[in-house]
C-alpha cells in the first residue's frame, strides 16, 4: 500500500510538471518577451492571458467587478490546487484573524497555525508605469509554470491574490504607445487621463472609493480577504537609484499599532537583502526618498489603518531604453542606499527581473512567517479592540508640547528660588524627577483628552443623505457600523431610531480614529530653522470634517438599541413620503442632494424658484409629476400650503469646465461630480477659448486648480496630466489636437474678460483664482511681508483643513454654515484694496484655524480672504481659494460651486 501511494504521488507531480510545461509563455501568446524594449501588452491581450493561465490547477479567476469604462477587472489567485479546494476555509480564517472578535489567543493561533498566508500584488494603477502591469504578467506566469523548492514551498504557505488595479489605463498607454511603426518615435505622452475621470489620482482614492476601481480593490482588500501584506507596484524611483522601497522615512500616524512599522521594516529589509544576495543594486529607503507612512488614502496607505503591511516600490525602467543618472551623492554607501547602482543604460527587463525578485521576496517572507503573520493582524485587531474598549490617549505632537510648555513654565517661575547667581536650575527637561511625571499625568490621563469610545452620527442632521454616504465609505473599507432600531439617548442627549455609531473598539480602530478625528503633523523641518519637509500627500484628510458630517463623540462606555450592519453593506437614507401639497414644496439648501433633485426637475421641464426669503431654499410648484421626482430623489421636502414671498425662478446654465491636453486631475474629479449631481456640462480647451464669441457659446466656464497660470509666467499654462511637454500637432491623431495650447496672457485672457463683461459667470478653483491679477482686480496677496511673498519658513501649509468664515447671507454661500471646514493646500489668500467694489464670501477670522494637517505660521491667515465674488461688467468672477471640490471628497463644499449653476431670471 505504501508503495501504491507513492506511486500515485509520483504520478501527479509528473502530470503537474507536464501540465506546468504546456502553460503558454507570454512570447507565445504576446509574441514577444514581457520586458522586451519598445513593447507593450494591451489590456485586451492581457485579459486573454490571464484566461489562459486560469486553466491552471494552481490557479483562479475572479472578476471583481466593471472599471469606470465597462471592463472586466480581474484577479488572478495563485496557490498549490490543495490550497485553491479549501479555499472558502483559508479566506473565512483570514476574515476571522483579522477582525479579531470573540477569538480567545489559542484559537487565534490554532487557525494561524491552519490558515494560509495571504498577500496581495497589484499591478497597473498609474498606468504609464508600465512596468506594474507587465512585471504582474511575468510574475503569474513564473508563479504557475515554475517547480523550484522556493515556488513550491510559496505555494504551499502562501494564498497570492494579483491583481490588475487600471484595465482602462493599460489599454489607453499601450495602444497609444504602439500605435508608432518607428519604435523611435514610441512615447508615453497620452493625451488624457488613463483613468477615465482622474488619472494619477486613483489612487488618492481608497478612504472615499468614488472610482469602480477603488471599490472593486477596496472590496478584495478590507471585506472579502484582508491579506497581511499588500505590495503596490508603481514608478519612479529617486534620481541616481533604481527603486524606493520599505522602510520609510518619518513621520507615521500615530494611530498605527506599532507592529505595522516593525512589520513592514522587516519586510522591506527581506527585500533589500534578496536583491543584494542576486547582485542587484540601487534600492534606497527611509530618508533616501520621499515616502512616509502617515497619509492615509492611497492603495498601499489605506492598509495600515486596516492592520495589513503594505508595501510600495518606486522603480525606474519602460520600453524605451534609458539612462540611470549620474548622481554623485547616491554613489555614497550609507544607511538609506547600502548599495549604490552605476550610471548605465537601463532597459525594460532589468525592471521586470528586479520586480520578479522583490516579489518573491515578499512571497518567501510570507511563506517563512505564515502563521505569525496570521497570529499578528490577529493580535493588532485584539489591541484596537481592547484600546477601544476602555480609556485610552494616543500619543499626538500636541500634547507632547503641552506637556513642554507646562514644564518650561514651572521651570521659569523656579529658577530665581532653585539656582543661585549664575548657577542652573535643579531641573531640566527631560530629566527623570516627579515633576515631569506630573505634568505628564496632567496631560496624558486628563480625562477631557482621552480617545472616544465611540461616534454616534445622528439620524436627524440636516444633510443626512451624505451622512449615509459618509457612512457608506466607512462601510466600503470594512468598519464594523451599527445602526439603532429605535430612539435613544447617551449622555443625556436624545437621538432619533436610525442614527449610526461607530464605535472604536474594533480592530480597524486606526481607520476609525482617522475618519472621525483631526490628524496632528508634527513640525517636519529639514533643519532647526530650514525649510520644511513636503509631506508625501496630504498632512490632514478627516473625512468626516470633508463632508460636513455631524457626528457626536463619546467618551464614555455607552450601549443601546443597536444592530450591526454586515460588513461592506451599502445604505441608503430612509424612504421619505412627499406628501401632497395644496401650493408647492420647499426643499432645504442645506442638502447637497438638493441639487440632484432641482436638476432632475429642470430636466423634466418642471420650473423651480429659489426663495431668497428662506435663505436660498429651492420652491417647486406642486403638480403630480414634481411629487413623484422628488419621491424618488428620497429627500426631506416640506409640502406648502401657500406659495412664498421672494421667489426667484432658475433655469440651467450652459456649463464648460476647462481641460488642456494630457488631462487635468481636479477637471476630471468635477467632470465626474457633474455626473453624479446631473449637471450637464461640456469639456473645452485653450483653443475654443482663444477662438472667442464664448458667451454665445456658454453662461457659466469653470477653471479648476492649474489652469491658469501666474501673470508672471505667460506660457506656463495648464497642468498637463502625467504625460509630460505637449507634442507637436502633426505627431498626434487629428481628434486630439483641438486639444492642444494653453491659457495665454496675450490670447486667452482678453476673451475671458469680455465673455465676462458680456454677462458670462466664471468660477476659478485654488491657483487658477490666477485670473483675478490678470484681471487687474483690486486685491492683493495676504501672504506677504514688505510686498514679498512669506518664506516658508515663517508659513507653510500643505493639504490641511482650516475652519473658515462665511457670509451665510450671501446667494453664493446658501445652504451653508457660518464656519466651515475648507480644504487649503498652499492656497491663494487675498487681502481687498481700499475701495474694491467686492464681495467677500470666504475669510479667517482667527489665528489658529487649523483642524486638521499641519499649519506652520497660521497667525498669518487672520483677517485673510479666502473667497470673494467680482462684478466685472455684466458677469461675475467667482474666486474659491480652497479647493472646495477637492478630489470629490469634499461634500462640505460641493454647495460653493453648485449655487452657482444657475440662471436666475
Amino acid at each position: 500500500m505504501y508503495k501504491f501511494y507513492r506511486m500515485l504521488i509520483l504520478l501527479l507531480l509528473m502530470v503537474t510538471i507536464a501540465w506546468a510545461q504546456t502553460v503558454p509563455s507570454p512570447k507565445e501568446h504576446f509574441g514577444f518577451n514581457i520586458g522586451d524594449d519598445y513593447k507593450l501588452a494591451t489590456y485586451t491581450q492581457t485579459e486573454a492571458y490571464f484566461k489562459k493561465l486560469a486553466t491552471s490547477n494552481r490557479t483562479k479567476l475572479v472578476d471583481i467587478g466593471l472599471t469606470e469604462e465597462g471592463r472586466h477587472q480581474y484577479m488572478l489567485i495563485i496557490s498549490d490546487p490543495e490550497n485553491l479546494s479549501k479555499l472558502e476555509r483559508y479566506r473565512e480564517i483570514s476574515q476571522k484573524l483579522a477582525h479579531a472578535e470573540g477569538l480567545t489567543d489559542e484559537e487565534a493561533r490554532n487557525l494561524a497555525a491552519e490558515g494560509k498566508a495571504v498577500v496581495w500584488i497589484d499591478g497597473g494603477l498609474h498606468a504609464t508605469e508600465v512596468v506594474g502591469t507587465h512585471q504582474l504578467i511575468e510574475s503569474m506566469y513564473q508563479l504557475v509554470s515554475r517547480n523550484d523548492q522556493e515556488t513550491k514551498d510559496i505555494l504551499k504557505n502562501v494564498i497570492i491574490l494579483m491583481t490588475h488595479a487600471n484595465p482602462d489605463g493599460q489599454e489607453i498607454v499601450s495602444n497609444w504607445y504602439m500605435r508608432e511603426s518607428d519604435v523611435k518615435k514610441r512615447a508615453l505622452n497620452i493625451p488624457k487621463v488613463y483613468n477615465k475621470y482622474v488619472g494619477h489620482d486613483n489612487n488618492r482614492d481608497f478612504y472615499m472609493m468614488n472610482m469602480k476601481e477603488s471599490q472593486n480593490i477596496s472590496r478584495q482588500l478590507f471585506v472579502e480577504w484582508i491579506p497581511q501584506i499588500m505590495y503596490n507596484h508603481h514608478q519612479r524611483g529617486p534620481a541616481g537609484s533604481v527603486l524606493a522601497g520599505p522602510p520609510y522615512r518619518d513621520p507615521f500616524n500615530y494611530v498605527f499599532d506599532p507592529l505595522i512599522m516593525t512589520t513592514t521594516d522587516a519586510v522591506g529589509a527581506a527585500m533589500n537583502n534578496r536583491l543584494n544576495v542576486e547582485g542587484k543594486p540601487g534600492y534606497t529607503e527611509r530618508e533616501g526618498s520621499q515616502f512616509s507612512t502617515w497619509w492615509n488614502g492611497g492603495l498601499r496607505t489605506t492598509p495600515y489603518f486596516h492592520n495589513m503591511v503594505g508595501i510600495l516600490t518606486e522603480i525606474i525602467g519602460g520600453p524605451t531604453p534609458e539612462n540611470v543618472p549620474l548622481v554623485p551623492e547616491r554613489l555614497i554607501p550609507k544607511g538609506s542606499t547600502p548599495n549604490p547602482v552605476v550610471p548605465q543604460v537601463w532597459h525594460f527587463r532589468q525592471s521586470i527581473d528586479y520586480c520578479i525578485s522583490l516579489n518573491y521576496a515578499v512571497l518567501d517572507y510570507a511563506a517563512r512567517y505564515r502563521s505569525s503573520l496570521l497570529y499578528n493582524i490577529y493580535k493588532m485587531g485584539k489591541n484596537g479592540i481592547e484600546r477601544g474598549s476602555k480609556d485610552n490617549w494616543t500619543f499626538y505632537p500636541k500634547y507632547a508640547e503641552m506637556i513642554k510648555t507646562s514644564n518650561k513654565a514651572a521651570d521659569s517661575s523656579k529658577t530665581e528660588s532653585a539656582t543661585g547667581e549664575g548657577g542652573e536650575s535643579e531641573f531640566s527637561f527631560g530629566r527623570e524627577d516627579t515633576t515631569s511625571t506630573k505634568f505628564f499625568d496632567a496631560v496624558l490621563k486628563n480625562p477631557l483628552y482621552r480617545d472616544a469610545r465611540g461616534y454616534v452620527i445622528p439620524a436627524d442632521q440636516a444633510d443626512f443623505p451624505t451622512a449615509v454616504k459618509f457612512i457608506n465609505a466607512l462601510s466600503r473599507s470594512g468598519i464594523t457600523i451599527h445602526k439603532s432600531t429605535t430612539a435613544f439617548t447617551i449622555g443625556g442627549k436624545n437621538y432619533p431610531a436610525g442614527s449610526y455609531v461607530v464605535k472604536t473598539a474594533q480592530a480597524f480602530r486606526p481607520h476609525v480614529i482617522d475618519m472621525f478625528e483631526p490628524q496632528d503633523h508634527p513640525n517636519d523641518f529639514a533643519y532647526a530653522g530650514g525649510p520644511p519637509i513636503r509631506p508625501y500627500d496630504a498632512a490632514g484628510w478627516t473625512l468626516a470634517f470633508q463632508m460636513g458630517v455631524q457626528f457626536d463623540r463619546i467618551l464614555d462606555p455607552f450601549n443601546g438599541p443597536f444592530v450591526q450592519l454586515p460588513y461592506g453593506q451599502i445604505e441608503t437614507p430612509p424612504q421619505q413620503t412627499i406628501a401632497t401639497a395644496k401650493a408647492g414644496y420647499l426643499i432645504s439648501p442645506k442638502i447637497n442632494n438638493a441639487f440632484l433633485a432641482v436638476n432632475d426637475l429642470l430636466k423634466a421641464g418642471i420650473k423651480v424658484f429659489r426663495v431668497t426669503t428662506a435663505a436660498g431654499a429651492f420652491y417647486v410648484p406642486a403638480s403630480a409629476k414634481a411629487q413623484n421626482i422628488l419621491q424618488q430623489n428620497n429627500i426631506v421636502v416640506s409640502s406648502l400650503a401657500k406659495k412664498p414671498d421672494g421667489l426667484t425662478a432658475i433655469s440651467p446654465m450652459r456649463i464648460a469646465i476647462f481641460d488642456n491636453y494630457g488631462g487635468s486631475m481636479p477637471a476630471g474629479w468635477t467632470r465626474w461630480l457633474f455626473e453624479q449631481f446631473n449637471f450637464s456640462y461640456e469639456m473645452i480647451y485653450p483653443k475654443t477659448i482663444d477662438s472667442g464669441d464664448l458667451h454665445k457659446k456658454f453662461d457659466m466656464i469653470i477653471f479648476t486648480a492649474g489652469a491658469i497660470p501666474d501673470t508672471g509666467k505667460p506660457r506656463a499654462g495648464a497642468a498637463r496630466g502625467r504625460g509630460g511637454s505637449q507634442p507637436k500637432a502633426a505627431d498626434i491623431p487629428a481628434e486630439y489636437r483641438p486639444w492642444l495650447g494653453r491659457i495665454n496672457a496675450d490670447t486667452s485672457i482678453p476673451q475671458l474678460k469680455r465673455f465676462l463683461e458680456e454677462g458670462g459667470q466664471v468660477v476659478t478653483i485654488g491657483s487658477s483664482t490666477n485670473l483675478v491679477y490678470h484681471l487687474k482686480l483690486p486685491v492683493t496677496n495676504a501672504l506677504t511681508e514688505k510686498e514679498r511673498p512669506l518664506a516658508n519658513t515663517k508659513y507653510y501649509i500643505p493639504g490641511s483643513l482650516l475652519i473658515a468664515d462665511l457670509d451665510t447671507t450671501a446667494p453664493a454661500n446658501y445652504g451653508m454654515p457660518a464656519k466651515s471646514d475648507v480644504y487649503f493646500d498652499r492656497s491663494p489668500v487675498f487681502k481687498f484694496k481700499d475701495g474694491a467694489n467686492l464681495q467677500k464670501l470666504i475669510w479667517f477670522s482667527s489665528e489658529t484655524p487649523l483642524h486638521s494637517g499641519w499649519a506652520w505660521g497660521q497667525k498669518y491667515l487672520k483677517d485673510g480672504i479666502a473667497a470673494f465674488v467680482a462684478p466685472i461688467g455684466k458677469g461675475k468672477l467667482y474666486a474659491f481659494g480652497p479647493e472646495i471640490t477637492f478630489r470629490a471628497q469634499s461634500h462640505g463644499t460641493f454647495k460653493l460651486l453648485f449655487n452657482q449653476l444657475y440662471q436666475t431670471k
